[in-house]
Parts: C-alpha cells; structure tokens; sequence
C-alpha cells in the first residue's frame, strides 16, 4: 500500500484534506503522520514515502516559505497535483458545557487570527491561548473538566477524535478562506525534460542575476508574448549571498505544448538556472 505523507498530528486541516483526497481520487493509501513539512518531503525525497501533501499558500496568511524553500532545493521532487482546501473552522467543547460559560479558548495563532472578529464579538472576556496546532488545542480541551469551561477552534475531524461537540460552525471572519496544498512526488534526477503540458499548470523555479537591471522584466516578456499566463509569481532569498533572489512562476497551461515549451526555453537561457517541478491538475475540494 502507497505510504502518504502528511503534516502532523492528526485532526489538523493537513490530515482533513488528506482525507479528503484519497476519498475523491478512490485510491487507496497509508496516511504517515510527520511532524513538520521538513520531514515530509524529506522523505518523499528519499524515497521513504511514495506521496506527500504539504501546504503552499493560504488565501490570508500568504505563502508557507519552508514549502518552497524545499522544493527550490531538492532535485528529486515534483509537484503531481494542486489541491485547495476551504478552511473552515468550528469552536469545539465538551459535551454539556453551555457556549456563554466558556472563559477560555485554544487554536493555532493561524486560526485565531482568522477567527478575530469571531472572538471579539462573543467571547470579549475569554483568554485566548495559542497552541502549537488546531489539533493540540482539541486534546487540551478533551483534557479538562467540564466546570473548566475551555474551548478550542479546530476541525470537525478533531472533535470526533477527542469526542468534543461542535458549538458553532464556520466561525472563520473570512469565508474567502483557502489554503492550496501541492502533492508532491519523487523524480529521478536524470528523468527526461518534461516537455508535454497536459496539466492545468506548471511550477518553475529560476534564479536570475539582479545585478542586471530589467532582468526580470525579460524574463516576463518571453510568457507574455507567447499569451502564457502566469497566475502566480513569488521570489525567495537564493541563500547565496545578500540580495540574490530565486523566482517561482505558476503557469497555466492554455497556451498549449509549443508556446510554452518556447517560453521555459527562452527563460532558461536568461536565468543562472531553471527547473521545472511539474506539470499538475488542480483540485478544489
């Protein structure tokens, strides 16, 4: 059986999309749990795991830098499918504890941040605790005694693992809420070029020298000229020295197979280097 990686501990949103996924593709995995990002591609990487689903970008918070960082560094992984995820969130406590008594409330600093408004309009006197997860927030929760009047912003899946009751739903102030998750496989460092786009989109990474002024505008004039679309435009410190940055362009694939193969060729030969980390379909869930 396929050995799928995820971040940890389970009743996250990571898990709850997982989930979610294997139910939609009907496949049949394993979910590892792993206890950060750094972990799950790494093994992916090593071929310790076959799959692994990390986030990448939230709607709100912006993007999750160790994702990409990772990826900027590896040279065995791929991206083989995008899926993004409504994050809703749900104000869990024991069974029989009235709503108006709770005095004290857990979450990820994520979540509570998203829950804000939510907070401030109900709970004006409660003491807000962060936690190191939704997940974490749950057992606490689970953990006390009923006159303790805790409560915590989780997931549905976190209250049936810690047997909580869900006293309100989709408490997020934003309903425009979304985290995009990149299943990410291993890839042969000698594997041939990818030259076929049949996907929705294509990840590339470069590095240009921005010591050059209008390099990067060069490079931005090679997709649109071609009428590649880029959806999605993000740079990250190369790590090198101060000032060097690498590049991640997303591309849809509209434009078809010639127009972009001619496009990451012209870009390949105005970058210091470029590597395309796949061609994928994106889910919404």
């Amino acid at each position: 059986m396929k050995k799928f990686g995820i971040l940890g501990p389970k009743g996250t949103h990571s898990e709850e999309a997982a989930l979610w996924l294997k139910k939609f593709l009907r496949e049949d995995f394993r979910l590892e749990i792993c206890a950060d990002i750094f972990d799950v591609l790494t093994a992916v990487a090593e071929k310790n795991l076959d799959a692994g689903l990390v986030p990448v970008e939230n709607s709100l918070e912006g993007s999750i830098n160790v994702t990409l960082d990772i990826l900027a560094r590896s040279d065995t992984l791929t991206v083989a499918r995008e899926l993004v995820w409504p994050v809703k969130n749900f104000l869990l406590t024991k069974p029989n504890v009235e709503v108006d008594a709770v005095r004290k409330i857990f979450s990820h600093a994520q979540p509570l941040a998203q829950c804000r408004n939510f907070l401030r309009k109900n709970f004006p006197d409660a003491e807000i605790v962060a936690t190191a997860s939704t997940a974490r927030a749950a057992e606490i929760v689970a953990e006390s005694q009923p006159e303790e009047n805790f409560a915590a912003i989780g997931t549905e899946r976190a209250a049936k693992l810690n047997a909580l009751t869900v006293a309100a739903k989709n408490i997020q102030d934003n309903p425009n809420n979304f985290t995009r998750f990149f299943e990410v496989h291993y890839r042969p460092r000698d594997a041939a070029p990818i030259e076929t786009f049949d996907g929705d989109k294509v990840l590339l990474i470069c590095q240009i020298d921005g010591s050059r002024a209008g390099s990067l505008c060069d490079v931005l004039a090679e997709f649109a000229r071609r009428n590649v679309n880029m959806t999605r435009i993000e740079s990250r410190p190369a790590r090198t020295i101060l000032g060097a940055y690498i590049f991640f362009f997303e591309l849809d694939t509209d434009a078809g197979n010639e127009k972009l193969r001619d496009a990451i060729r012209a870009v390949y030969d105005k970058s210091i280097w470029l590597k395309n980390l796949g061609v994928f379909p994106v889910i919404n869930a």
